[in-house]
């Protein structure tokens, strides 16, 4: 499965199943703790909801449904390391 979306988690219903598709191929579809965030918001929305059965969850291309959680992502995000990134002496001057 290929999808040109970019987002990273696929959320939606067909018919009576909650179907999630993990959409960073090119990442063999490793977890980050947004995506995370995302499926627990949508399996929490389907428990509360009738019309939902099943869930089911798939990943996008053709290598890998998963390959677990992307390490580096994980540490970045519980980090703040983005926000950090570049260090302050490598930052341009502001002003």
């Amino acid at each position: 499965m290929t999808l040109n979306n970019t987002e990273e988690v696929l959320v939606q219903r067909e018919g009576r199943a909650g179907l999630i598709v993990l959409n960073r191929p090119a990442a063999l579809n490793a977890l980050t703790h947004a995506m995370v965030l995302r499926i627990t918001e949508a399996l929490d929305l389907w428990e509360r909801d009738n019309r939902v059965d099943t869930a089911v969850i798939t990943g996008a291309g053709d290598r890998a449904f998963c390959t677990g959680g992307d390490i580096v992502a994980i540490h970045h995000a519980a980090t703040g390391w983005a926000a950090r990134w570049p260090p302050t002496s490598s930052r341009p001057a502001t002003g």
